[in-house]
């Protein structure tokens, strides 16, 4: 018998190797995604950004995608252009808004002509403003306003760059390790969360003087590293094409009317609902969630003159953050029981010891970047049981009975604690390491299943239209969030207007109940419609529960 033509995808070596390129690229641009997140606080004191426009700006991320349906456009040009050159094009658009953001928020634009221009104009936009959908209103800072305009436009890269990403791992994967690689994929890229976390504030503060416009930089620089990782991959790309002889534009080119049989399908549209509940809880949440600990725990910020306190922390923290990551993930792999014990001992000291130094250091920031890191353990675990095992809806399920508990949890037990500073602090880092557990369910569950909902040849267009839906909440919620959060704070924004307090004491005494108790909420509907995907599944053999490796 002849040996059957061996192409770059056969190879665990190069298939896995593709993955890490997109893996990185989308690495970086989860860093840039939530690069204010963490100093909302200085938003408020440096630029006069308040909740309502700080959340307006975090939302303005995915309004293109939503009212302009770019998103739509998106899944057009990646089924009719493929994978490499839809990759390249949304490395291209995501640094092009990353460099306007980053303009937005530094000294040059303040007190420039550009400014002036936006402080007095983009103050009613006809039709939106109606509809109470606005991406800017009245009052609004002008460094806002730019800074949500390029926002918007790296919005647009982010998203095509993930339904790119996604269809990419089906490309290289489909038949094999799907679930493992796209759970793989997004552990590796939600390190961007916890990379966020520790260094926006580190560059926002570094030399003891602060100044945001230097952790967007940070970004900038990392999203011009992306564009490069998916350049990289359209050469890796290409040489597979070439060795199958597949094509980029396929022979039954994409058709409008294939949107209509993506939206027919009842299990397409239960899976984008669950989506769109389940993200609209997590990124919006990521969003404030720094603030969210400032305002509930009692830290004591480490003196700027000690070792806790210094640079030097930042980077060894972030070092056994890595630790953590690494082994934890790297024991899934191994064969060797006594390498996967060891590996596995070395992840959980060197969490407690991050967690000791985050405790030590007295900062939020660094107490939320364990989001990602049990995600990171779990989440090819979780990913390799439903190639092998099935049972996806199920997954669904328990991630959103998860949801619910940590987001009530937040809300009615952390602010028991306030004064207690290690009981607070025990009960956030519990509290955030199993809501990064259950958020690693749905890249380990959700989007594997949808290739089992549509045809191969407009899979780009079903990952489009899912993100689509799933845009309008990460769009919806951080502006309610911001908009909650100042109608249920009125005496705190009261205090701060009459002098009573300063604008830094007031971007920490916000009282976040009502924020944390619409999330949770979002959670007990994506349950309700687990519960449903699940029967729906059973009887009409959709596939869910059934495994990916047959």
């Amino acid at each position: 018998m002849t040996e059957k033509l061996q192409t770059l995808r056969d190879s665990a070596a190069m298939r896995w190797t593709a993955l890490l390129l997109l893996a990185l690229a989308m690495f970086c641009s989860y860093i840039f995604m939530d690069i204010l997140s963490p100093i909302k606080d200085l938003m408020q004191s440096t630029r006069g950004w308040d909740s309502t426009a700080f959340g307006t700006m975090q939302g303005a991320e995915t309004f293109l995608n939503v009212f302009v349906f770019f998103l739509i456009f998106a899944g057009i040009i990646l089924d009719k252009m493929g994978v490499r050159f839809t990759a390249v094009l949304s490395g291209a658009v995501m640094l092009i808004g990353g460099l306007i953001k980053y303009y937005a928020v530094t000294e040059a634009f303040m007190g420039s002509g550009v400014e002036a221009w936006f402080t007095n104009h983009l103050n009613y936009i006809p039709g939106f403003q109606e509809l109470g959908v606005a991406p800017f209103y009245e009052g609004m800072p002008a460094s806002a306003k730019v800074a949500a305009i390029g926002f918007m436009i790296f919005g647009c890269g982010v998203e095509m760059a993930g339904i790119t990403v996604s269809r990419g791992i089906v490309k290289w994967f489909k038949g094999r390790e799907t679930a493992l690689a796209m759970g793989s994929e997004m552990a590796l890229a939600r390190l961007g969360v916890a990379t966020c976390m520790i260094f926006s504030p580190f560059f926002a503060k570094l030399g003891g003087t602060i100044d945001v416009s230097r952790s967007v930089a940070f970004g900038v620089v990392l999203l011009c590293i992306a564009l490069m990782m998916f350049i990289v991959y359209f050469f890796m790309d290409k040489k597979l094409d070439a060795q199958t002889g597949e094509a980029e534009e396929k022979d039954d080119p994409f058709k409008v009317s294939d949107i209509g049989k993506i939206l027919s399908s009842g299990g397409f549209w239960l899976v984008a609902l669950l989506c769109v509940l389940y993200y609209s809880a997590i990124f919006p949440f990521q969003k404030y969630a720094v603030n969210m600990l400032q305002c509930n725990l009692t830290l004591t910020e480490a003196d700027p003159n000690t070792f806790w306190g210094g640079s030097s922390v930042t980077i060894i923290q972030y070092l056994i953050m890595l630790a953590v990551a690494v082994c934890s993930f790297t024991s899934n792999f191994s064969k060797n029981k006594t390498a996967k014990v060891g590996l596995m001992i070395v992840a959980v000291v060197a969490l407690i010891i991050y967690c000791w130094m985050g405790y030590m250091r007295g900062t939020a920031e660094t107490i939320f970047a364990v989001f990602p890191l049990l995600a990171v353990a779990i989440t090819p675990i979780l990913g390799n049981y439903v190639d092998h095992k099935g049972k996806a809806a199920s997954m669904l399920m328990i991630g959103s009975l998860l949801l619910i508990i940590c987001h009530l949890t937040f809300a009615f037990i952390l602010p028991q604690f306030k004064g207690s500073a290690v009981g607070g602090v025990m009960v956030a880092y519990i509290t955030i390491l199993v809501l990064g557990a259950s958020f690693s369910l749905v890249p380990a569950a959700l989007w594997p299943s949808v290739p089992k909902l549509v045809d191969e040849k407009i899979i780009g267009s079903a990952y489009a239209l899912i993100f689509w839906i799933q845009n309008i909440g990460l769009w919806l919620f951080p502006l309610l969030i911001g908009k909650v959060l100042d109608k249920t704070n009125q005496d705190v924004i009261a205090q701060m207007n009459e002098g009573l307090i300063d604008a830094e004491t007031a971007a920490v005494s916000y009282n976040y109940t009502w924020p944390l108790v619409m999330l949770a909420c979002l959670g007990i509907a994506a349950l309700i419609l687990g519960i449903v995907l699940k029967a729906v599944d059973k009887k009409q053999h959709l596939g869910l529960e059934e495994p990916n490796i047959k």
